[in-house]
């Protein structure tokens, strides 16, 4: 399902992509599998092979999958999904961090959610650095937005996530990955420190290594560590 070959290229390239952009260290870099549409086994075999976070994009899914598991103490199972208020609930309970908050209702659902539940829950918040309308996400201007949403008292906002640009167009791709750094730049500037965010989830399997070398914290990787879907 996942060979020790297949994630030491991985791996490689990342430190290459690092090595090229001037960041010191390639560990700052966080592999986030992606096993949507895989069985639970891809997952077991993911830890295994020393992934600690994955990542589904359904709440049904999961909510299927897991059960299935055996006790994986350290694994971290995030939302990368684009979610629907209506699952707010059932997603509060299955997943450890939602990385899709892409408006500030959802925010405030899942916020209330996880109250009940008397825990705070980590956070990436969307935005969509390219302005598709085929995409969810904040727009890249909606800083007010944001700020309201770091300062609600049961979300723990860590960080930013985008979708590259599907195209073939390196400089294309690149200008997404950037902006969203730059969004995260600008937003710090208006934290303190305390509330500051740090991760940048951006890249997947065809452009992971653009996005390591604009900043990325965190890469969302299916097919380059499980091969094609069915």
């Amino acid at each position: 399902m996942i060979d020790v070959a297949t994630l030491a290229d991985v791996r490689k390239r990342i430190e290459d992509a690092c090595d090229r952009s001037g960041r010191t260290s390639p560990d700052e870099v966080q592999i986030l599998a992606i096993t949507k549409t895989f069985p639970a086994e891809a997952i077991e075999a993911a830890y295994s092979a020393g992934l600690t976070a994955i990542g589904e994009n359904r709440v049904q899914e999961a909510a299927d999958k897991f059960p299935q598991l055996p006790h994986l103490p350290q694994l971290k199972k995030r939302l990368v999904g684009h979610l629907q208020s209506n699952k707010a609930k059932k997603a509060v309970t299955l997943f450890d961090a939602i990385d899709s908050i892409d408006s500030l209702k959802l925010a405030r659902n899942l916020d209330a959610k996880a109250a009940d539940r008397e825990e705070r829950l980590e956070v990436l918040l969307q935005v969509n650095t390219a302005s598709d309308p085929a995409k969810h996400g904040f727009d890249t201007d909606e800083t007010d937005t944001f700020l309201e949403i770091v300062e609600l008292e049961n979300l723990d906002v860590k960080g930013l996530m985008t979708i590259g640009e599907l195209t073939s167009e390196e400089a294309v791709i690149r200008k997404t990955f950037r902006k969203l750094r730059e969004v995260k730049e600008s937003l710090n500037e208006q934290l303190p420190a305390e509330k500051r965010v740090t991760e940048l989830s951006m890249g997947m399997s065809g452009d992971f290594e653009i996005a390591v070398e604009e900043g990325a914290t965190m890469v969302r990787l299916g097919t380059a560590l499980f091969g094609a879907r069915g």
